[in-house]
């Protein structure tokens, strides 16, 4: 059988992680190459042996027999490897969000489509185990009727006050996520965003032109709601939980902690905080999503986080920024005007 071509852009946090998974675990992959613009090419070397890499992407990109493109950069350059990709007509993995851009967004979705390229967007949470198996639960009918989600993200601390600067803002940066993992669970469409936002953490947040604190509400089209709270900072740890109410039931995802051992004594009971960072919690997700995208190219299956979903988040998120600016509900549609 055909061994799958990849290449990989972006030698971050997350490109290290998917490299270093598609290694170990898809044995049906050929990385044929990595580029990073700053990572030192010795470095590399060292640490990958034979694999070629280059600081030059487009160099990558070009080779004929590159079947599809990871993209693990920063998100000011996702849409320049998006235009690189469909110029040499090759699949597209990238990191969320397309753009910090609604209208860009839509353009390159619209361009990806147009060209018959598949495109998937790395909202990984909807791959955790855990996640996976509610989503599971609610196809099947378990608690029936979705009337109510809600979803808890919080992270351990602040990002560094220069990441927040040209992260895009909260919403855009990490509720992103939250955002697309409610339509997915909902299965349903957004149809008016009422959002809250405070800087209670940090006043150099505010300073920075953003906020570290949200509570946003979304109504769907069928008038079901799902209610997300945010924070930049929970000190026990890194904080997400998931409840789904239904007319048959409710459903609930709890924190995963470092270890499940419970002690108790006199002085009550006591078990580990939640897992304090992101790569930790989610380690299993950006396997499966690989493993789905990888899936997805060989055997031709469907993408199962498409272009258009990513969009459909960035929507969302642009409408949770005009909410908290005009301090009143938002619908998806006045956004979508703009398009």
């Amino acid at each position: 059988m055909k061994k799958l071509s990849l290449v990989l852009i972006g030698m971050g946090r997350i490109g290290r992680i998917h490299l270093n998974n598609i290694l170990r675990q898809f044995p049906e992959v050929t990385i044929s190459g990595v580029a990073d613009k700053d990572y030192p090419a010795d470095k590399f070397a060292q640490e990958y042996g034979a694999i070629p890499f280059s600081q030059d992407a487009e160099e990558l990109i070009a080779q004929p027999g590159v079947d599809a493109v990871l993209i693990c950069t920063p998100t000011s350059t996702h849409a320049a490897m998006i235009r690189l990709a469909l110029k040499y007509e090759k699949h597209i993995f990238c990191e969320k969000p397309v753009d910090l851009s609604l209208e860009t967004t839509k353009e390159l979705v619209d361009q990806v489509t147009a060209a018959g390229i598949k495109l998937m967007l790395g909202f990984n949470r909807r791959f955790d185990p855990d996640f996976l198996h509610a989503h599971r639960q609610l196809t099947n009918g378990r608690i029936g009727e979705v009337q109510i989600v809600k979803i808890t993200s919080r992270d351990p601390g602040l990002p560094p006050i220069d990441y927040i600067k040209n992260s895009g803002g909260l919403f855009m940066d990490m509720v992103i996520h939250d955002f697309d993992m409610a339509r997915y669970l909902m299965g349903k469409e957004v149809r008016e965003v009422y959002a809250q936002g405070r800087v209670l953490v940090d006043p150099k947040v505010g300073e920075a032109g953003d906020i570290d604190t949200a509570l946003t509400t979304l109504i769907f089209e069928d008038d079901s709601y799902a209610v997300i709270d945010n924070s930049r900072e929970a000190i026990y740890g890194y904080d997400q939980r998931l409840e789904i109410f239904g007319n048959k039931g409710m459903l609930q995802v709890e924190n995963n902690l470092h270890n499940k051992n419970i002690v108790y004594d006199q002085a009550g009971i006591h078990h580990s905080q939640p897992l304090d960072f992101f790569m930790d919690r989610y380690a299993a997700s950006y396997l499966n999503e690989m493993k789905f995208f990888i899936n997805a190219l060989l055997n031709g299956q469907p993408i199962p986080v498409s272009g258009q979903d990513g969009l459909e988040a960035v929507v969302i998120a642009t409408a949770a920024k005009w909410s908290v600016e005009k301090k009143r509900p938002v619908s998806i549609a006045e956004v979508k005007a703009i398009l």
